[in-house]
């Protein structure tokens, strides 16, 4: 972990070669632009892996995170990972793909503060996962979500009324942050 009350800490990563790790430095570099730290809010980690966004948004303050991966080794990364750093209590854990989950969610009528997208870089389903966030306001008005995804991948501006604040790239990996722009702000 970066920062934080889990500073220092090692997370597992996930056995074989299904997932990809982001990275400290452009962990470093999301805090930056959405954070660097929280007074509350949940989050939800929707391509878990081992859990390190969401662990690393609780460790800066969020309040609770929902971790969602399809594939049983990622979730049992992520609740040793949760547990290694103590904060079981903040976390639910579940094992489901991303549109199933999105489904249960808008059940259970939660919204976000932040929201982590980081799927497989063969996936193409990032733009309507975010449309469905933004159809079913899953998302806080002062709320991220923050995209990981491969550079040769280019998002729209805009997706329904999510506008895309900020896209950098570090290495093959683009990060993508969208939110809600105010207008009457002039932003």
């Amino acid at each position: 972990m970066i920062s934080g009350k889990c500073k220092g800490k090692k997370l597992q990563a996930v056995p074989g070669m299904s997932t990809r790790p982001t990275t400290d430095k452009v962990k470093e570099a999301i805090f930056n632009i959405i954070g660097p730290y929280f007074s509350e809010g949940v989050g939800l980690d929707l391509f878990g892996g081992s859990g390190g966004l969401g662990i690393e948004a609780l460790s800066r303050g969020l309040d609770k995170v929902i971790f969602v991966d399809h594939d049983p080794k990622a979730v049992q990364t992520i609740r040793k990972n949760v547990e290694a750093c103590r904060l079981t209590e903040q976390a639910e854990v579940y094992r489901n793909d991303a549109e199933r989950a999105l489904k249960a969610i808008i059940k259970r009528g939660l919204t976000f503060r932040l929201i982590f997208l980081d799927p497989p870089y063969k996936s193409t389903k990032l733009a309507s996962i975010i449309a469905m966030i933004d159809d079913y306001q899953l998302l806080r008005h002062d709320g991220y979500i923050v995209a990981e995804h491969s550079e040769e991948t280019i998002l729209p501006e805009q997706i329904g009324r999510l506008q895309k604040i900020k896209s950098e790239t570090y290495g093959i990996t683009t990060v993508s942050i969208y939110g809600y722009v105010d207008d009457e702000k002039g932003e």
